[in-house]
Order: C-alpha cells, then structure tokens, then sequence
C-alpha cells in the first residue's frame, strides 16, 4: 500500500514535527477502498482542506504548554500553603507544640519549591515571574557596579570578565559626562554576548540577568580590571555577585516553638497570597494564548475532515500489513504535549 502525504493547500499534511498523514485516493485503492478517480469538484465531494493541522503556530503551542506547566506548579503549591497555614493556624490555636506534622509539611513545600525550575520547564523563576517566549532568567546585582560610581571620574575603559577566560573579557568605555541611561547601554551592549543583560536598578545599581540555568557559572566568574580610577589596575578583581532574594524562602521556616510556629504563619500567609497573584497572572496568559490559538487556528472543513475519518476507519478494519501501515503512518510525531495542547482548545 502507498500513502501519499498531501501538501498543506490539499489536506492534513506531516511537516518536520509530524502532526498527521492524509490518506488520498491512490493510499485507500491499494489498501483495497475503491475510490472513484474523479476529482472531488467534479463528484460533488466537499472541498479539500484549506490548510493542515501541521501549520499551527509552534510557538503558540509551546506559550500553552508553558503555562500550563507554570499553573500545575502553582496550583500544587497553593494547596500545600493553605493545609500548611490552616494545621499551624490549628496549633497556634490549641498552643500545641510540635508533633512532627507541620515539619513534615515544611519538608515537603521546600521539596515543591526546589523543584520549580523543572516543573516548570524553567518559564517561572524564583520571583514566580512567568516568562512565556524566554527562559527564566535570575537577576543579580555586583557590588560595585553602582551609577554614582561609574559616572563620576576621568576617561577609563574596564575589562569585565564573564565565565573565565579570553573568550569571556569585554571591554566598556567610560568617560564623564556619559548619562546613566548611556553607561548601563554600554554594559548592556558589551555583556549581551556573554548571556548576561543589564538593566538600570531602583537604588542606583545597575542590576543584571542571566539564564536561570548559567547562574551558577556567572555568579563565581565576574571580574573587573580598571586604570585605577575607578576599578584597580594590574589583574582581574573578582566582584561578588549577590542573586535577587526568591520570592519564597521555605528554608527559613521554623517549627521549634510557639513564637517561631507564629513567625512562620506570617511567612506562610504571604507566601499564599503571591503564589495566588502569580497564579491569577499565568492563567491569564494561558486565557491569552487559547484566544490566539483560536483565532490562529487552520479554517478546516469539517465535511472534509468526516470524509478522511471515514475511510481512515474504513482500512484500520481490515486486518493485516496495510491497516497497520496506516495506522502508523498517521501517527508518526504525534506526542503528548501536542495532545494536550489541542485538547485545551476544545
């Protein structure tokens, strides 16, 4: 039997990802479903599709299943919170000391709470901040490296050195009168290849970003080497950089007495209320994404649709190397995610 893959302007074609196989005439003949060799307009047949499933927006599919994954995460971990702030509510109340629950609970919210860069495919970072086409990135700032600093003095140019070696060393020029909106650009501009970006901070530091996932080789590589006006001359000075506090610290959390049973209530309760905010964001987000999806969606007869199904059906029930040749064929990279996502459209 031979199954030929229709073009998307014809029917449901398989691209690179392998989203579904049409079946044509030619497929059905040799699978033994007699098909009559006039065109579908000159038979009355429905037109044929317009476009194929395979043109959906890959994108689009990966925005949804990122929020999904990021509303999982957070749904999971606002049960957590609220059995954890009504059991220390309980014993706060009765004043009853610990009997090896509420650590428990503590253990298992820190364990949720670790594991969020994963469970979220890396789109929800430690200040629960969803990022939909970007991975989740730490901020940091490097002590230092704060405007007042930087702007005043004479012409200097500093060598910065991200990730260790030559490849690593950029160069910024500095020169006085330079704005601060010019000086954090030049940051900008000279770390960018190195995955590092600069933006100007709240209290006068400029505060850098990187991938989650480079953190830890940024974090114990940057250094700075200056003319001695601003930075000293000679080597490479090591600068520390100091990560942008979570948004959540479970690891602090105490259980030991009534007091620390109480600080931790509090702590709990904030927690709650921003993993809520944070969840109330990612679901709008996902409610986004779906109306774009809808919108984007291939216009698909229906009338065609039914037709394929039917003689799909047709060959799938008659035993032997043809019906499971084409069963396979049209399953070829079809995969959870891709159901999923289809799936919430509905």
């Amino acid at each position: 039997m031979q199954i030929i893959q229709r073009s998307s302007s014809t029917g449901i074609a398989t691209d690179t990802t392998g989203s579904a196989t049409a079946l044509d005439g030619a497929g059905l003949k040799h699978a033994g479903v007699n098909k009559d060799p006039a065109t579908p307009q000159e038979a009355g047949a429905p037109a044929p599709l317009r476009r194929g499933l395979s043109n959906w927006d890959q994108p689009l599919q990966s925005d949804i299943s990122g929020a999904q994954q990021a509303i999982d995460f957070l749904e999971q971990s606002a049960a957590q919170l609220r059995t954890l702030k009504t059991d220390l509510s309980a014993k706060l109340a009765a004043r009853q000391l610990r009997d090896g629950q509420v650590e428990q609970q503590v253990r298992q919210f820190s364990e949720t709470w670790r594991a969020r860069r994963e469970a979220t495919g890396g789109k929800l970072d430690a200040r629960l901040n969803f990022s939909k086409s970007e991975p989740a990135s730490q901020r940091f700032s490097v002590r230092g490296m704060n405007l007042a600093n930087l702007r005043n003095g004479a012409r200097e140019t500093l060598a910065v050195s991200v990730g260790g070696g030559a490849q690593g060393l950029r160069s910024v020029h500095l020169s006085p009168g330079l704005t601060d909106g010019e000086i954090v650009g030049r940051f900008d501009q000279a770390l960018a290849p190195a995955g590092v970006r600069v933006s100007m901070g709240q209290d006068g530091e400029l505060t850098f970003a990187t991938d989650e996932a480079n953190w830890p080789a940024v974090r114990d590589s940057i250094a700075v080497q200056g003319s001695g006006i601003r930075f000293p001359t000679g080597q490479l000075n090591r600068l520390k950089a100091e990560a942008e506090p979570p948004a959540l610290a479970p690891e602090n959390w105490g259980t030991g007495d009534i007091e620390t049973m109480r600080e931790t209530l509090q702590q709990v309760m904030q927690a709650l209320s921003r993993v809520e905010a944070a969840l109330a964001k990612v679901r709008q987000e996902l409610n986004d994404a779906q109306l774009r999806a809808e919108t984007s969606m291939p216009e698909i007869e229906v009338a065609g649709v039914e037709d394929i199904a039917d003689k799909f059906a047709t060959i799938a029930k008659v035993p032997g190397y043809q019906s499971l040749q084409a069963l396979t064929s049209a399953l070829v990279g079809i995969n959870r995610d891709r159901v999923v996502s289809l799936l919430m459209l509905r």
